[in-house]
């Protein structure tokens, strides 16, 4: 009877440490809780709106939101990555149509002969020499 094991679904769903919070969320979070926890003690109320209000919000969105089924930052490295590409390919094109037309008439060079393989060796023939090697010498098969 072939052994049974267990098969893991759901692998690329992230462990969950607090209810629905995964561990990448809970540091997304405490990360802009503490910036906006020192925001509010060094500024005023108005400056704290202003700019603890935003951290909170960018900070929501990288621990929560989910584009095509991938996670925020991922989405932002993505974009980040097609910015830096070319927008525009070219084919540089630096050979003419008569060095074309020439390469064509060339002839190509000879390819390396191919060595003959060796015939394979049968089955039997490998159990006699195995026997010859295991009985050192003394049996000698018909040849």
């Amino acid at each position: 009877m072939p052994s049974q094991f267990v098969v893991p679904q759901f692998i690329d769903a992230e462990d969950k440490i607090f209810g629905p919070i995964t561990a990448r969320q809970f540091i997304i979070l405490m990360v802009a809780g503490l910036i906006d926890f020192g925001l509010f003690k060094l500024l005023s109320f108005i400056l704290f709106l202003i700019f603890g209000v935003p951290v909170l919000i960018i900070a929501g969105t990288f621990a929560f939101a989910k584009i095509n089924g991938q996670v925020f930052h991922y989405f932002i490295l993505n974009i980040a990555q097609t910015l830096k590409k070319p927008k525009l390919r070219v084919w540089y094109k630096v050979y003419t149509d008569s060095d074309l037309k020439n390469f064509m008439k060339q002839v190509p060079p000879e390819l390396p002969k191919v060595q003959p393989r060796k015939e394979s060796i049968s089955i039997s023939r490998l159990n006699e020499l195995s026997l010859v090697v295991n009985t050192g010498g003394i049996y000698k098969p018909e040849e």
